[in-house]
Order: structure tokens, then sequence, then C-alpha cells
């Protein structure tokens, strides 16, 4: 295998525990202590973030907030503000965009940017890198860690070697080896939980196993241990995926096993399209255009759209996606999420007359949910289905990113 990017440079750029941080920021009595952000304790929901001192307790992202009461009983719970996040967010992305326009916007606090056009004009990826950190310090009062590599993999590492608040350099495939050869293979992108058990059975359990049993990994896990090996020696040949931040919102989950019940990945469905709807209804817009993205087992990747009347409900984002779900072959995911694009400001929708005030009772309760929302975050309000989809995830023991 040839690494075809070498002349390319990517910089990882990931901030440290963003909701709590932002949270701290505002009201310094918060700083220091063991912060979650999600649910309050005794109610359904899971830790969205928490700080760093909450992490020495063993609190993690996507635990059910119940396990995190148990493991952090005098942490300061925090509902999430999304508003707040997406503002800052906002001011962060614009850092960003100062430096290159190949930016693959992650989540609100991660991206990925390809430099490799740019970074003459700036002095150097490294320049780039240490003036992206001192200007989100200084615009935004947080921290953030930054990563240099030679491909998305190594930038990735590079951006958690030094966490929190932390610089580090990856320049070629030796020096990634170096760095990862005596760690577990999990350090390798696309190995989670299940293929982690699977390379156990056959006693790989380090970097270093899989240098010296490159054939058995390939045996055991076919195209995919071809990938997993590649990686391992550094080739990485995956681009940076522009996106529009103006044209398409979306979100996913990644899972760390496999998932074949389809159900499951309903439920999965409408939490995200509940976040997306209230995201896009905080604006006031609607999208034209709903897309079901899945990455099957062996990272093949598949979008499906589907386009219409403009919508911002969940209940609307939802069907879409999940009649788009119901379409395709059901094979083992790793992978779902949902994009919606093809914005407006405008609701064109085709009424009749006995539409008319059915339709301005569903505007009314809306705009109540948003309202309510907007003050309160988004778990103030939740139907019966989102509460029925939560408490299936919380009590699965498959966490998603």
């Amino acid at each position: 295998m040839q690494q075809k990017n070498m002349n390319k440079t990517i910089i990882h750029c990931d901030m440290d525990a963003f909701y709590a941080a932002v949270e701290a920021r505002d009201n310094p009595e918060l700083r220091g202590k063991p912060l979650i952000i999600g649910a309050l304790p005794g109610e359904r929901g899971v830790v969205s973030t928490c700080s760093y001192e909450a992490r020495k307790f063993g609190v993690r992202s996507a635990m059910p907030i119940s396990e995190a009461y148990r493991l952090c009983p005098d942490g300061l719970y925090v509902r999430p503000n999304p508003k707040k996040y997406e503002e800052t967010s906002e001011q962060i992305h614009k850092i960003w965009d100062t430096y290159t326009d190949l930016i693959e916007y992650i989540s609100l606090d991660e991206g990925f940017l390809d430099v490799s056009g740019t970074m003459k004009l700036f002095g150097g990826a490294t320049k780039i890198a240490l003036e992206i950190k001192r200007r989100v310090k200084e615009e935004t009062d947080l921290t953030c860690s930054v990563g240099v590599g030679y491909s998305l993999m190594s930038a990735k590492l590079a951006s958690e070697e030094k966490k929190p608040n932390g610089f580090f350099e990856i320049l070629s495939p030796e020096a990634l080896k170096n760095i990862i050869i005596n760690r577990n293979v999990r350090i390798i992108y696309g190995v989670g939980p299940q293929t982690a058990a699977e390379l156990q059975k056959i006693g790989i359990h380090t970097v270093r196993d899989i240098y010296n049993r490159k054939e058995a990994v390939i045996r055991v896990l076919g195209n995919h241990g071809r990938q997993i090996v590649g990686l391992a020696e550094g080739i990485d040949n995956r681009e940076v995926a522009a996106q529009s931040k103006s044209q398409s919102f979306g979100r996913e989950h990644t899972f760390q096993q496999d998932i074949t019940d389809f159900d499951y990945l309903k439920d999965v469905l409408r939490l995200i399209a509940r976040e997306l709807s209230f995201h896009i209804r905080l604006k006031g817009t609607y999208c034209r255009t709903v897309t079901l993205k899945v990455t099957y087992k062996g990272f093949k990747k598949i979008t499906r759209s589907k386009s219409g009347e403009p919508v911002n409900n969940t209940f609307d984002i939802y069907n879409i996606a999940a009649a788009l779900l119901e379409k395709i072959e059901k094979h083992p995911v790793r992978l779902i999420g949902i994009t919606l694009s093809g914005f407006t400001d405008t609701q064109t929708k085709q009424l009749s007359f006995w539409d008319l005030d059915k339709d301005k009772q569903i505007e009314k309760r809306n705009a109540l949910m948003t309202d309510l929302q907007r003050k309160f975050g988004i778990d103030a309000v939740k139907t019966g289905s989102e509460l029925i989809a939560e408490e299936r995830l919380n009590k699965d023991k498959t966490h998603v990113d």
C-alpha cells in the first residue's frame, strides 16, 4: 500500500470539554469543580460532556446520568444551553475560516483543516496551529487542543496527545508508528470494542502485535483488517470532506459496536432529528432536503436524500429519515446521521381551507416548544416517543460518540 497524500498537511482542532468550559467561563463558581452537563440527577438522559475534574471520577460523555451520579454524587449538574454553545462555536469557526476553506466541521467544537495550499501564506502549519490556540483563548476565553499531521488520523492523534490545552505534531508515518507501537489497538481509527475483542481472540492486543501478525489481522477481519493494517502503518488516504456551513447542517452518531437492530437505529434517528430541529427552529429556518447518512461495517458509506416542502419540526425530519432508512440494505451499521440542507426562511406549503386551522395550531405548538427550549434547554420539552427512545438508548450498553 502506498500513501497517496503525503503532501497533505492537516490540522485537527478540538475544544477542551467544550460545553463544560463554556459554562465555567460564564460562571466562575463552576471553575475547578466536577461539572457534568446533561440531564439532572433523577431525570432520564445522558451526559453531554463534563469537566476534566469530573472525568477523574470516571464520568464520560454519553454515560447515563444515573451512572454519572453514582460515580460522582457531589458533582455539579447543569442542563445544556445549546444556543450559547452554538454562538461560541460560530466564533471559533470564524477563526478557523481565516486559514483555509477546506474544513470538515465534525461538530460544534471539533474540525479538520486542510492547510496544504495555504500554510505558506501564514508562515507554516505550526504557526497557524499556535495562532489558532492564541486567538481562541483571546477571543472566547476558552482553550483548545491542536494537532498537526500529514493525515486525518495523525492530526487527530496529535491533538489528543497533550490534552487539555495541548499542541503536538506527527509529521510522518515513522513518527506515528513510534508513538502508537506499544499502545492498545483501540488507538487505530475504526477499531472499536467489537473489533478489538476479535483481535484479542487471536492474541493481538497492541499495535506492535498488528505489525508482527498482519496476515492474521487480514485473515480474521478481511478488508476491514487491511484498512487497520494500513492505518497502523501510517497509511491514511482519507481527504478532508470540506463543507459549507451555510449549505448544510447535520449530526451523526458512531457506534462502538456495529448495530443490526434497525428499530434501535430509528431511536437514534429520532434523537438526532430532535437536536437538528431545535437548531434550525432557533434560527427561524426550514429545510427542503433531509439526507440520511450511513456507514456500514467495513466502512462502506451511503447517503439517501429526499427533497420536498420546507420542514423544521422533529416529527417531519424524523419521518423522512426513518422512511429513507427503511429502503436501505439491512447490513450491520457503525455510523448513522442526518443532514439538513436547502434552507429557507419561509414555509411555502400548499394548504387546503380545512388545513389552515390545523396548521395554525401546529405552528403555535412549535413556537411554544421552541420558546421553552430556548429558555430552559433542549431537554425542557420531550414527546412520549422521544422519552421512549432516550430510555432505550440509556439502557443499551452500546454508547455513541
